[in-house]
């Protein structure tokens, strides 16, 4: 689109429009209407050349325009009437527009919808019209031809009444509260998260200290334990080694006492 590479191909006309009056805008108008790349029109309407058509013998061209910025083909064909006939450029542009429009209400159009609305007879055409509208980058989407609908990813904004400014100022403080509640929502469960992550590691040294402090108790009794078995085995060990003495001491003095009986 050539909005992206930093051109607004609406200027030149804008600035046209400075000078222009009677019949010199309408021209303008039929110029602009008819200009690719040009799908927005409220800052040209603003323009006091163009307002000073309103209520004048031009006016149905400034119809037309407000119908371009703001409205649909079925909008031009209920007053078709009364207002100048398009040619095939402006036809093929309203169509266009009329499809962004629906794009941005919903994600999947269906093809009859877009028939109806779009005024076509076959879906051939139809097909044509979309692939169109997406080389000209003001949506982004793809055919479903099995369900035969149109999948939007994107869609290139419209122009804006004025009085619709107040319901779009609702919207999007709707948008902010809902957005500020969910951030402090957020923020609720990080606080916890981390209240959490802080008792578990509060619970894991707690329990490591716990280990600690039962190893360390059992090292202890197992060397008590140990050393109560040692000074058991010395004692028995001890024992013995004096009872073959006592034996062998006792021995002894039988035998002395038995000699001295012999002798006497």
């Amino acid at each position: 689109m050539t909005e992206k590479s930093g051109i607004n191909p609406l200027e030149q006309f804008v600035l046209l429009a400075k000078t222009a009056k009677g019949m010199a805008a309408v021209s303008l108008i039929k110029q602009v209407l008819d200009a690719p790349g040009v799908y927005v029109f409220g800052e040209l309407l603003d323009m006091p050349n163009i307002q000073e058509l309103a209520g004048g013998p031009h006016e149905a061209y400034f119809n037309l325009l407000n119908i371009f910025a703001y409205g649909s083909y079925r909008d031009y064909k209920e007053k078709s009437a009364e207002l100048p006939e398009l040619s095939p450029l402006q036809l093929t542009k309203l169509r266009h527009l009329t499809l962004v429009s629906l794009a941005t209400k919903n994600k999947c159009i269906p093809y009859a919808v877009l028939l109806q609305e779009l005024d076509i007879q076959n879906l051939r055409a139809l097909e044509d019209l979309i692939i169109e509208v997406i080389y000209a980058d003001i949506i982004h989407g793809k055919l479903d031809q099995k369900n035969q609908q149109l999948e939007v990813d994107y869609a290139l904004g419209r122009d804006i009444r004025q009085e619709a400014v107040p319901e779009i100022i609702t919207v999007l403080q709707d948008w902010c509260t809902g957005c500020e509640a969910m951030l402090q929502g957020i923020e609720t469960q990080i606080s916890k998260a981390n209240q959490n992550r802080e008792n578990s590691i509060k619970i894991k040294n707690q329990i490591e200290q716990e280990v600690h402090n039962i190893k360390k108790t059992l090292k202890s009794t197992q060397q008590q334990d140990t050393d109560e078995q040692m000074v058991t085995d010395s004692r028995d060990v001890a024992m013995s080694s004096d009872k073959p003495a006592k034996k062998a001491s006792k021995t002894k003095g039988l035998r002395g006492s038995s000699g001295t009986k012999l002798w006497k």
